[in-house]
């Protein structure tokens, strides 16, 4: 949320299990309706503005879309197309619209998050390879698979931890985050896979990047005499 979700590495799709859909999603619009919108500087702001005007029309046509093919809010969804006092967004999610709609097949780089139903953890991680985020019954997972040329950073969560790190095994990312966010630490190494991202940093990895590789090679015997 501090980041208003316009950073690469956060959650954009979100796949929740059919079983707890429904209390899943009501118990995330209680939350998402106590989520104070500001000015980031603010210590008590905990969603700041869109970085840009450009980038705040891009994130308005995803909130067009949904209501020109009357898809519901869960919560939010009231946007000013003219603001005269900050880029803000509240939090918004959108209440299981299709697979193949503007908000789970794009980016928006904002505050708007589809909910998507599933049953089948195949299927949804075959949908969730397409695009990007999956939660669940048991296990909650942010997915970069094989059908699509991203993969940045994931995540998975559920108390089942066997289902979790099977789920885990599965995502072809560059940072995998079982039942956390992606910590902040010098010590692990960031990049993507396919074309997300170019090279790493932090970790051993991205020293490395700032290392040019030397080869030495010995003939310890002469090799005339």
């Amino acid at each position: 949320m501090g980041k208003h979700v316009s950073a690469a590495g956060e959650a954009k799709r979100l796949y929740v299990h059919e079983k707890i859909y429904d209390q899943f999603r009501d118990e995330l619009a209680k939350f998402a309706k106590t989520v104070k919108t500001g000015d980031g500087t603010d210590p008590n702001s905990q969603l700041g503005p869109v970085q840009n005007l450009l980038q705040y029309k891009k994130v308005l046509t995803f909130f067009e879309d949904a209501k020109a093919n009357g898809y519901k809010f869960v919560t939010g969804g009231d946007v000013n197309p003219n603001p005269t006092d900050g880029l803000f967004i509240p939090a918004s999610f959108v209440d299981n619209p299709p697979e193949d709609s503007k908000i789970v097949q794009e980016e928006p780089f904002g505050p708007i998050v589809p909910l998507l139903k599933w049953s089948d953890e195949a299927d949804v991680i075959r949908r969730a390879s397409r695009y990007l985020l999956v939660s669940c019954r048991k296990t909650c997972a942010d997915l970069h698979l094989d059908d699509t040329n991203l993969g940045l950073s994931a995540s998975v969560w559920g108390k089942d931890l066997d289902a979790v790190e099977r789920i885990a095994k599965q995502i072809q990312a560059g940072t995998v985050c079982m039942n956390e966010l992606q910590p902040a630490t010098p010590f692990s190494a960031f990049g993507g896979h396919k074309e997300s991202g170019i090279g790493v940093e932090g970790g051993m990895n991205g020293l490395l990047t700032y290392s040019n590789i030397q080869t030495f090679t010995l003939k310890k015997q002469v090799a005339f005499a």
